[in-house]
């Protein structure tokens, strides 16, 4: 439809386009509506003759943008300190470490306070407290980051019913084993001037008798337990300890969540308390054998390796006030005998 017309002479008013005078378009050919022009025109003008390009710009307006690329060199890795990956990599094994030096620590240092003083600075239940304070330190100290096993029956156990992965099982154990034999030098150099008094010189390191030493370090079985009674003694202990371990650990049970190290503690005390006394409740082959290898390099000699170890009951008194005397390592003789009558045994060193 045509729109009424536009009397001659109507000029188009400029329009304020934000553009400066020096960049205005050219607009001399546009001209004047006519009468008679219709809204198809109107909305359509002609362009024809106008020119395309804006004053202080040289490309057409129709020209393509082409992005400016800006090449960015590639960051170079940073180089990893030795100690940075030795740190990520072996983080577990430390936090083992760390937690069985700390057992280790408490234990063997509160057996060292009761033995050396005589029993005057604390008894047989100190030693249960001390080594239940033990236990809950170490687990609060890696617990976190490797679990707590502490124990190489705890990281075995794990691995066969928890699915806890079998490669970690030699490290695991060989950091339990340092920790325990790490720590059983420190407590023996805290305590070294009283073991030196107690037992009587410092060249004299004795096992096995009234005024030896070696029972701070490792365990050692009653005069009169068979073979048969020493390992019947460990088994129910360490059975104890691992069926209580997977009770509190289990959610679906009435666990101890959070409160796990404390629930160790008061397990570990109780098994002290209750079936420690007739091997000394070792339940830890780290615990006992990591100590053991101390004792033996601190001077000991191969009888901490020796399941004869109440050796009393081989030699008579005169012997053994010769033995406390001597200016040398301890050496003994072993009696073939004990091995089939160890009650007979005990009776003896009991008349000494």
């Amino acid at each position: 439809m045509d729109i009424p017309a536009v009397s001659e002479g109507w000029t188009i008013k400029p329009v304020k386009t934000g553009i400066s005078s020096s960049h205005t378009l050219h607009t001399e050919n546009i001209g004047t509506i006519s009468q008679g022009t219709t809204e198809k025109e109107l909305s359509s003008p002609s362009l024809d003759g106008v020119h395309s390009n804006i004053h202080g710009f040289s490309e057409p307006l129709n020209a393509q943008f082409t992005p400016r690329v800006v090449i960015e060199h590639e960051p170079q890795p940073v180089k990893e300190l030795l100690w940075t990956k030795i740190r990520t990599k072996l983080r577990e094994p430390f936090a083992e470490f760390f937690g069985v030096f700390i057992m280790i620590l408490f234990g063997d240092g509160v057996v060292a306070q009761v033995v050396l003083s005589d029993s005057k600075k604390g008894d047989y239940q100190s030693i249960s407290w001390g080594w239940g304070l033990g236990v809950m330190l170490g687990v609060y100290c890696s617990g976190g980051i490797s679990g707590g096993h502490l124990n190489p029956a705890v990281t075995f156990a794990n691995c066969v019913f928890r699915k806890f992965p079998w490669r970690k099982f030699p490290i695991y154990t060989l950091a339990q084993f340092l920790g325990a034999f790490c720590a059983a030098g420190v407590v023996y150099a805290n305590y070294k001037s009283a073991i030196t008094t107690f037992e009587g010189g410092p060249d004299i390191r004795t096992v096995g008798l009234d005024t030896s030493t070696a029972g701070i370090f490792c365990t050692y079985p009653a005069p009169f337990l068979t073979k048969t009674g020493q390992f019947f003694s460990e088994f129910i202990a360490s059975t104890i300890l691992m069926f209580c371990i997977y009770a509190m650990a289990d959610d679906k049970n009435l666990g101890a969540g959070n409160l796990m190290p404390l629930g160790l503690f008061f397990l570990i005390f109780g098994i002290g308390a209750c079936f420690g006394w007739e091997t000394g409740y070792a339940i830890n082959l780290a615990r006992d054998f990591g100590p053991r290898l101390m004792s033996y390099f601190l001077g000991y000699g191969h009888e901490v390796c020796s399941t004869l170890v109440m050796l009393e009951s081989t030699i008579d008194s005169n012997q053994v006030r010769k033995l406390r005397g001597a200016k040398t390592m301890f050496q003994t003789q072993v009696s073939v005998a004990r091995l089939y009558y160890p009650q007979a045994a005990f009776d003896l060193s009991s008349s000494l």
